[in-house]
């Protein structure tokens, strides 16, 4: 009687590991269909447009929706003779009143 248990006793202990091997290898062929899915998935590539820069000139539809600002309620120094500041969203920029160029740029707070 006691040969006959310690035989499944050890019988048990050297199977249970192989039983867990293949259950693993399962897993790991389950992981990697997955990861080929993913691979199939095309990227989303966006762009971002509208970033204001010096020297770049305002676009006429741009001038339109600026909104010229008192420069002294929002902190900022004076224009110089020729310039003014607008408001364009959440960004300040120093620009000429005739040329449309940006002098400055400067994120509001």
């Amino acid at each position: 009687m006691r040969k006959i248990l310690s035989i499944l006793i050890a019988a048990s202990v050297l199977t249970t590991p192989l039983a867990m091997a293949t259950e693993a290898n399962a897993a790991q062929a389950n992981k990697q269909v997955v990861v080929l899915k993913k691979d199939v998935v095309k990227k989303k590539v966006v762009v971002r447009k509208g970033g204001w820069v010096t020297g770049r000139r305002l676009s006429a539809s741009d001038r339109h929706r600026a909104a010229t600002i008192d420069y002294r309620r929002h902190r900022l120094s004076a224009p110089p003779r020729g310039y003014h500041w607008v408001r364009i969203k959440n960004n300040f920029l120093l620009v000429g009143m005739t040329s449309g160029l940006i002098s400055k740029v400067v994120n509001a707070r």
